[in-house]
C-alpha cells in the first residue's frame, strides 16, 4: 500500500515537473478557427484575385498586395484566436499563460518563421513565385517542430504533417495554392478537432 502510494506521489511530481517546464496545452478550438480562417481568405483570393489560379501574381501589383494583406489577416486572427482560447482555458485550469516558457516557445516558433518570411520575400523580389506555397508550409512545419518542446500535446506531428506536405508541393509548384489549404486549413482543422474532442473527453 506504502509502495503504491509511493510511486503515484513520484508520478504527480514528475507530472508536476513536466508542465513547469512547457507550455499549457493549445486549445483545439483554436486550430479549427484557424484552419476556417485560413480557406476562408483562400476562397477569397479565389474569387477576387486570382482569375487563372496558374498564373503567377506580379509583385507589386494590386492583386499581390490585397493577397499579403489576406495572408497577414488570417495570421493575426489565428493568433489572437489561439491567444484567447488558450488563456480562457488557462484560467480554468488555474495556469498561468506568461512566464520564462511561453517566452522560450515564442522564441523557438518565431525564429524558423520569421526566417521563412524573409528568405520567401528575398525569392518574390527575384521574381521566383514557384516554391512560395511549400516554403510557407515547410517553415511553419519547422516553427511548430522546433517550439513542441515547450508545449502539452502533440503539436509536433501536425508540424510534421505541414512539413510533408510543403516537399510535396515543391514537387509540384504549379498546385501550390490548393496545398496551401491543404496545409493550412485542412490539417489544421483535422488536428484541431482531435484536440478538442481530446479535450471533452479529459
Amino acid at each position: 500500500m506504502e509502495s503504491k502510494k509511493y510511486l503515484n506521489d513520484i508520478i504527480q511530481i514528475k507530472d508536476m515537473m513536466s508542465r513547469s517546464s512547457r507550455f499549457i496545452s493549445l486549445s483545439g478550438l483554436s486550430g479549427i478557427l484557424a484552419g476556417i480562417y485560413a480557406i476562408t481568405g483562400a476562397v477569397i483570393a479565389y474569387i477576387f484575385l486570382l482569375p487563372d489560379i496558374n498564373s503567377d501574381v506580379i509583385l507589386h501589383s494590386w492583386n499581390f498586395r490585397m493577397i499579403v494583406a489576406i495572408l497577414i489577416a488570417v495570421a493575426i486572427l489565428s493568433f489572437v484566436t489561439a491567444y484567447l482560447l488558450t488563456s480562457r482555458k488557462a484560467k480554468k485550469n488555474n495556469e498561468k499563460i506568461w512566464d520564462d516558457t511561453t517566452k522560450r516557445l515564442l522564441i523557438n516558433f518565431l525564429i524558423p518563421l520569421v526566417t521563412g518570411g524573409i528568405y520567401i520575400l528575398i525569392k518574390l523580389n527575384s521574381q521566383h513565385y514557384g516554391l512560395t506555397g511549400s516554403l510557407m508550409l515547410i517553415f511553419y512545419g519547422l516553427a511548430l517542430v522546433n517550439a513542441s518542446k515547450y508545449t502539452i500535446g502533440n503539436i509536433k506531428y501536425l508540424g510534421y504533417a505541414e512539413i510533408i506536405i510543403g516537399l510535396i508541393c515543391a514537387a509540384f509548384p504549379g498546385y501550390g495554392f490548393w496545398f496551401w489549404i491543404l496545409g493550412f486549413g485542412l490539417l489544421h482543422i483535422i488536428y484541431g478537432s482531435l484536440m478538442y474532442f481530446k479535450e471533452q473527453k479529459g
